[in-house]
């Protein structure tokens, strides 16, 4: 194992990355902007080092900050989390530089995944089922409409260079893609630097349904089962659960299977997920891998008992696999819910500010991934994720009704966050029986919240 690791992000998911450095006796550094100086992951690492002022531009993306911390500090490895440097080859193509182990995928993964078309077309080699769509990079309109024209209608527009619902576009009809083209492309450059679209077929009554996976770099891979991450907000994640209900386990298995090809395909190395599209008649369509630890990912250690940043650290360190496929068993149903400082009653306004009064969840089968405190300042300078609530028993029913519970207890007065909207829709009957779609939360919020394009 590393003889001290460098933790180069914030928020919960630092604080959940320092505690496994904890666990394993691996001394720990944290970075911080000014924003932050107070912050839970500042007072849980062994040394604590200040990067730059609250923006991330000046702070946690600062690639020369964040390596020059490291050697300062005597750290020899350094772990991204997720968001911020986490998926950008050049972070990782400097750690290296700087002689120090990246704790995740290669820089050549890294831009294999950041090309949907790169990707899509290594994975289609391998035979893994992707959705009908375009096999070129799409620069201008007329290429987009023969495409379109060609794979049918509805359509998908996406940034190819991204994710995150950024250039994303649901095009319903010829009309509308002449007017969207345009659009789509201006989101695409302005979110990340590159103008350049591909169309995927719109998959009606779709389920977004994810495999967690680890692979050794060498063509060595296991998966950790699948996760249903269908109810989305604007192709946000809001809530996800593992095992997928209403997924067969003869699909589960084949999915599971072709992600397995995937990471090989890839000579992927460390965590990644593998994300699909699977239809009404359980037909699977490859979307996206992330090549990182996710948000969700602790719903699958609930349901396998292993700790991903454990393997992570393991596969870095060693370049091998930390268990075999037979070493991995299921136990259970987890639900994880994202705790955001939004309002729901105003269109999911973000709420910054003071935390006064802070009233956590607890009893059996709860487990709370956060870093607030009384008296925590929520910046404005972040993402509004304040933590993620998961709920782990025997059966999904039980889970459920887990949920439920403690989404009732958690509080962080004065501030508004989305856990009562939550326990709202883990009331829906759809939810309730599990077999709900992509179309399930936006049925639920006002049209000019939400546009039905699923």
């Amino acid at each position: 194992m590393f003889a001290k690791v460098l933790v180069a992000n914030r928020g919960e998911i630092a604080v959940r990355v320092l505690r496994t450095l904890r666990d394993l006796g691996v001394p720990s550094v944290a970075v911080y902007s000014e924003a932050d100086r107070d912050s839970r992951h500042v007072a849980l690492a062994d040394q604590a080092v200040p990067i730059g002022p609250a923006p991330a531009t000046k702070s946690y993306l600062r690639v020369d900050a964040i390596v020059e911390a490291a050697r300062a500090t005597g750290a020899t490895a350094i772990h991204p989390g997720y968001g911020f440097l986490a998926e950008k080859a050049d972070f990782a193509e400097a750690v290296e530089a700087a002689g120090l182990v990246f704790i995740g995928p290669t820089p050549e993964n890294m831009r294999l995944a950041g090309s949907k078309l790169g990707a899509r077309q290594t994975l289609q080699a391998a035979g893994v089922p992707v959705v009908p769509g375009s096999e070129e990079p799409i620069l201008d309109v007329r290429t987009a409409v023969r495409i379109a024209d060609t794979i049918g209608y509805p359509v998908m527009l996406k940034a190819s260079a991204g994710g995150g619902g950024r250039g994303m576009r649901v095009v319903p009809d010829h009309d509308t893609l002449l007017e969207d083209f345009a659009l789509a492309q201006g989101e695409a450059r302005a979110a990340f630097g590159d103008p350049t679209l591909y169309i995927e077929r719109l998959i009606v009554g779709a389920r977004h349904i994810e495999v967690q996976v680890v692979g050794d770099g060498a063509g060595g891979a296991v998966h950790l089962g699948e996760r249903n991450c269908s109810v989305q907000r604007r192709h946000q994640k809001l809530i996800e659960e593992a095992p997928s209900p209403a997924l067969p386990a003869e699909a589960a298995s084949r999915l599971h299977e072709a992600a397995c090809r995937a990471v090989s395909a890839m000579r992927y190395r460390n965590a990644g997920t593998v994300e699909f599209l699977v239809d009404e008649q359980h037909a699977f369509y490859f979307m996206e891998i992330n090549a990182r630890i996710q948000v969700e990912h602790p719903v699958t250690e609930a349901i396998t008992g292993i700790d991903l940043i454990r393997a992570q650290l393991e596969v870095a360190a060693t370049g091998r696999l930390p268990f075999t496929q037979s070493d991995v068993a299921f136990h259970g149903h987890a639900i994880e819910c994202r705790l955001n400082a939004e309002d729901p009653d105003q269109g999911f306004l973000p709420q910054p500010g003071r935390i006064e009064r802070l009233r956590l969840p607890g009893g059996r089968g709860v487990r709370l991934d956060t870093h607030l405190f009384e008296g925590y300042e929520v910046p404005v300078f972040y993402d509004s994720l304040v933590g993620k609530l998961i709920a782990h028993a025997r059966t999904r029913a039980e889970a459920v009704a887990v949920m439920r519970r403690a989404l009732a207890e958690f509080e962080a007065a004065p501030l508004g966050t989305t856990a009562p909207f939550l326990r709202q829709v883990m009331a829906e009957p759809a939810f309730v029986d599990g077999n709900y779609t992509l179309a399930f939360l936006p049925s639920l919020l006002p049209p000019d919240e939400e546009p039905d394009d699923l």
